[in-house]
This record gives structure tokens, sequence and C-alpha cells, in this order.
């Protein structure tokens, strides 16, 4: 054996596969089929690679749904950061809700938001995977109650409302959004659906704030 081949041998061979492309492929299998519903034939054929190297790139199903959701976090929910750091409270609102509608209506993409459908209902063995789901999107809601809080104290947020509430209903909003991607409206639809959900708010927190 000569040297190349035997640093090769020591040091493993490179991979033949583009783990950013083979990521995204996975992520769609998860979103379309959920995390119990996706098969591992399913994630090896759309990954383009076989089992043995799935293991050896990103360890077992579960291990691959969680690098597959903190991408999906990071890149496909980043309209929500962006919502978070805008500099009123209406901003905030406008950006998550008419952000959310945008982005489940994006041509392509599978129905529904993965962050919803990915684990909502898991049996026995997979209950580990439904309580992360629940974990991260309890821990997105912590976050917009942090900025509901920055706003209430700015005045922007009547005292009587409170931002955890207001949090919990927001998310509930954009949820029920999820649900009706996934029953098949259209982008015209559920952006109809996020104006009258804003101009309720709107009309809520003037009321609120001029008792």
């Amino acid at each position: 054996m000569n040297t190349s081949t035997a640093v090769e041998v020591r040091m493993g061979r490179p991979r033949e596969f583009d783990e950013d492309a083979a990521l995204e492929a996975a992520m769609r299998v998860f979103w379309e089929k959920s995390y119990e519903g996706a098969t591992m034939a399913d994630l090896t054929e759309a990954m383009g690679i076989n089992r043995s190297s799935m293991y050896a790139a990103f360890g077992d199903k579960e291990s691959l749904f969680r690098r597959v959701m903190e991408r999906y976090r990071e890149g496909r929910l980043a309209h929500r950061r962006q919502a978070l750091a805008q500099p009123s409270l209406r901003e905030v609102v406008a950006g998550l809700i008419l952000g959310t509608a945008e982005f489940l209506s994006i041509p392509g993409n599978p129905r529904g938001c993965l962050m919803i459908q990915g684990a909502l209902a898991c049996s026995t063995d997979t209950e580990p995977v439904k309580q992360t789901m629940i974990e991260w999107r309890k821990s997105g809601e912590a976050a917009l109650k942090v900025r509901l809080q920055q706003a209430q104290s700015e005045g922007e947020l009547p005292r009587e409302i409170q931002p955890a509430d207001f949090a919990r209903y927001l998310s509930s909003v954009m949820a029920g959004l999820g649900i009706q991607a996934a029953n098949g409206a259209t982008r015209a639809e559920l952006r109809r659906v996020a104006e009258i959900a804003l101009r309720c708010i709107e009309t809520d927190l003037r009321g609120s704030a001029g008792g």
C-alpha cells in the first residue's frame, strides 16, 4: 500500500455527496411525511445515499431529524427572527402574521409547517422527538413573549394585556395558518386571513389603549 492510499484509509474517504443538498432532501421528506411517516428508504432515496453513508454523516433517523429541524428553524423560519427585530409592535405583529402567510405559500414547498406537523402525534417509541418539538415551539413563544414585554415597557402594549397570553395568541394564529396551508389554502386565501387577523388585533389593541 502506497503512502497516499494509507493516509486515505486512516482518514477515511472523502464524502462523495453534498451534505447540504442531502439535508434539504431529508427536510422535504420529513415535511411531507412527518417524522414517523418517513421511512429510512424514503430518506436515503431522496438524499441519494445509502444507509451506511447516512449513518456515518448524520447518525440515526432521530439525529438526522434534529439536524433537519435546526436547519429549518435557522433558514425557513428566518422571517420570525426578522419580525421580532422590527422597531415597533405593529411591525412585529405584521411581520409575524404576514410573513407566516407568505412562507406557507412559497411555490414548490410542501404544504403546512414542519415545526407543527413534523412530530405532532407520535408513538411511544418516538415520544422524545415529540417532546423536542414541543420545547422548540415553546422556545419560539418565549422569544415572542420577551419582545412583547419590551413593547409593553415602551408603552406600545396596554398594561391589561399579558405578554404571555398575547404571545400564545399570536402563536395560535400562526399555527392556524399552517393548518389552513396544509388543507390547501392558496396564497391569496392565506393573505386575506392574515389581513383579517391583523385588523382584529389592531382594533383590540386600540380599544385596550383607549379604555
